[in-house]
């Protein structure tokens, strides 16, 4: 079997529905040690696997490098997208969300270090990073200079990795060629606004969308932009009754393959630093959508 692909929006490239997330690749304390030899393992796992498309940023700690280094050789098998307005020296003692910086500076400055790290002479999608204002965009010039960079030849196509409340403004722009959004079936807030954004012709990266495996188990949801708060999705997952219909399923599949089934997703970020784990989520991926009748089912328990 191999992994499906859909359409990025209006980019002109197809991309599996399943792809890689290497926030994992940062590095201690923020995630797990990794070897040299497993970096380098997992990433040409990741492409042997058949993914085509991988998501970093500036702010990962050693994963633009690791990238660079172990899979910069084979950069025609994959979409490479990355972000802009990270600091480009995180403090070590914060694990996050960084204060982000979007002058033109910095988002140029950003860019040209993504490039030399990830071994490479342009980003297929840069995105920016944590959902700023219009007002923000508009008074740094963010626009202005990433179409700079794509006249220069340096990156390909513009994102935003979008949130509630200023996703809507975003969408309404006409800007973005892609978004990136967070949806799984336990936060389904932006769910509407997918939708949305595939109707004005942008594809859509999901995150969040496997929820961290286990989510009648996982208490440990994180808060703020990038999850929910603690013990929400927990919450959620119980009392909806979708246990019900796991019908031999693991939650994590259940949770994936629900992902999936949004008709209006490209694909969804999933990272990993463990090659079991990566194997697990391609076979879950090569399955792909829920069957359509409990996908419906799952969604009227959501609702209630």
């Amino acid at each position: 079997m191999a992994i499906s692909t859909r359409p990025l929006g209006r980019t002109g490239t197809d991309v599996t529905i399943l792809s890689y997330g290497a926030m994992e690749l940062r590095g201690l304390p923020r995630a797990p040690a990794l070897s040299d030899n497993e970096a380098s393992s997992l990433l040409n796992a990741v492409l042997d696997a058949g993914i085509n498309l991988i998501d970093t940023s500036v702010d990962y700690g050693t994963s633009e490098e690791l990238i660079g280094k172990h899979i910069g050789h084979r950069r025609d098998e994959y979409f490479l997208a990355s972000k802009c307005g990270c600091p480009l020296n995180p403090p070590p003692d914060v694990i996050g969300p960084y204060e982000h910086d979007y002058s033109p500076a910095n988002v140029r400055a950003g860019v040209e270090r993504s490039l030399r790290r990830l071994r490479t002479d342009r980003l297929d999608l840069v995105q920016v990073h944590m959902s700023p204002s219009k007002a923000q965009l508009e008074e740094n010039s963010v626009l202005e200079t990433l179409e700079a960079l794509r006249d220069e030849g340096k990156v390909r196509f513009i994102g935003m990795s979008g949130i509630l409340p200023n996703l809507p403004d975003h969408i309404a722009m006409g800007v973005f060629d892609v978004f990136q959004i967070p949806y799984s079936a336990v936060q389904r807030e932006h769910e509407d606004l997918i939708t949305a954004a595939a109707e004005s012709g942008a594809g859509t990266l999901i995150r969040g969308g496997a929820a961290r495996g286990a989510a009648s188990q996982d208490k440990n949801w994180r808060s703020g932009p990038l999850g929910l708060p603690a013990g929400v999705g927990q919450q959620r997952w119980q009392s909806s009754g979708i246990d019900d219909l796991l019908d031999g399923m693991s939650p994590m599949e259940f949770m994936l393959r629900f992902t999936l089934s949004h008709p209006a997703l490209s694909t969804t970020i999933v990272g990993t630093s463990n090659a079991d784990h990566l194997r697990g989520n391609v076979a879950i991926a090569e399955k792909g959508p829920l069957p359509a009748d409990v996908y419906e089912q799952a969604r009227e328990l959501l609702e209630r």
